[in-house]
């Protein structure tokens, strides 16, 4: 058999390629007959992404002749990615950590999927391959995802099973899977070591791409608010806490093509035990950072989505008053996308996120959260008036 040569160690036997093409389309045994491998197309830079592939082909079974596909993501230690080389070698022991490669294998190789909230679900894998010790490869099923623009009524829904996955004792014992410490991790790494030094450089705000939109009272809030960091961090130690699948972005919730209600997972290399509300800043803002959907629509969708998630998180049980849900959220995008919003690439050589006018609505953004912020009371004022 030929065809599969671009997958390197990636690939697996015949015997065992016959298996999973027979258990994915639910009968005994099968004959491969043709299979071959191509290069998934795919337009964001993942640092701990070494390939994205689509394997096709066609299998006998009974004397009819079925065709199959498997996508296969390969996954690595950032310290293989060309961009580690611009990492100062005193920080690259916490550069590495920061990207924690293993989880998304360990979340397929669990049995999550049998316990997520009604309409979420995840691609079946039929195989999760160790190549190295430090990369691992995921033969999974495909999924047929309607790509269609999302409305607010998507947005609100995605963000209801968020918050039902948040909090769903199902799905608790599953957190263990993924890492824990998310914001003293965050702040204390990419925050501390690269987003603060170059926050605090003249050299980025005087970037074209940056003085254009940034201007200096915007300037002034954002500084203020990363000298403000250590006191914000402490604050979000009191927020209550939930599973969080790390990167919640449009992207990485596919709407299932027959089922516009439901949504399939994936991509978990950041699942973890974070603060409610974790899951709304990528949801929200992952289309915006990229360009793809304007500011000015940030405050219908913040009002949809919070009270989705937090409708979601009482279907569950939880009776954490919305007040604290929408102070954690506000303190959450202000430091995982909020003090990053300037396009930070500029001032190490690198391509901006855009053209000026996608530069210009992060900067609207920012000014959205930041005002979010100012709009909230601190998480001990409001669980202080909690009873207990």
């Amino acid at each position: 058999m030929t065809g599969r040569a671009l997958l390197g160690p990636a690939d697996v036997p015949d015997l065992r390629l016959a298996e999973m093409v027979a258990a994915s389309l639910g009968v005994p045994q099968v004959e491969v007959l043709a299979c071959s491998a191509e290069v998934a197309a795919y337009d964001i830079e993942a640092l701990t992404t070494a390939g994205r592939y689509w394997v096709r082909g066609t299998a006998g079974h009974d004397g009819v002749t079925h065709a199959f596909s498997f996508f296969v993501k390969v996954v690595q230690s950032w310290s293989r990615s060309p961009a580690f080389a611009s990492v100062p070698e005193s920080l690259r022991e916490v550069a590495e950590a920061s990207l924690p490669w293993r989880t998304e294998p360990a979340v397929y190789r669990s049995d999550l999927g049998d316990h997520l909230p009604q309409g979420l679900s995840m691609p079946r894998a039929y195989a999760v391959l160790d190549v190295d010790d430090e990369s691992a490869a995921m033969w999974l099923g495909t999924v047929e995802a309607d790509d269609a623009p999302w409305g607010v009524r998507t947005f609100e829904r995605a963000a209801y099973l968020l918050g039902r996955l948040a909090v769903s004792p199902l799905v608790v014992p599953l957190q263990a899977v993924g890492h824990h410490d998310v914001v003293r991790g965050y702040a204390g790494g990419r925050v501390t070591h690269q987003v603060l030094p170059a926050l605090r450089s003249d050299e980025l705000w005087a970037h074209p791409l940056v003085a254009g939109a940034f201007g200096p009272e915007l300037r002034a809030r954002l500084l203020e608010a990363a000298e403000s960091l250590p006191r914000l961090v402490a604050e979000l130690d009191a927020a209550p806490l939930g599973t969080a699948h790390g990167d919640a972005c449009p992207r990485n919730l596919l709407v299932a093509r027959d089922a516009p209600d439901d949504f399939v997972l994936i991509d978990f290399g950041f699942w973890s035990r974070a603060p409610l509300g974790f899951d709304l800043s990528q949801l929200m803002l992952g289309e915006l950072q990229l360009g793809q959907r304007p500011s000015s629509e940030l405050a219908q969708l913040e009002e949809a989505c919070l009270g989705a998630y937090v409708r979601g998180l009482r279907d569950e049980g939880c009776t954490v008053p919305i007040e604290i849900v929408r102070r954690a959220h506000a303190l959450l995008m202000l430091l995982f996308w909020g003090l990053s919003s300037v396009p930070l690439e500029v001032l190490f050589g690198r391509e901006g996120p855009g053209e000026a006018d996608v530069v210009r609505e992060r900067a609207r953004a920012a000014e959205f959260v930041l005002d979010l912020v100012e709009a909230t009371s601190p998480l001990t004022t409001l669980r202080a008036g909690v009873p207990s």
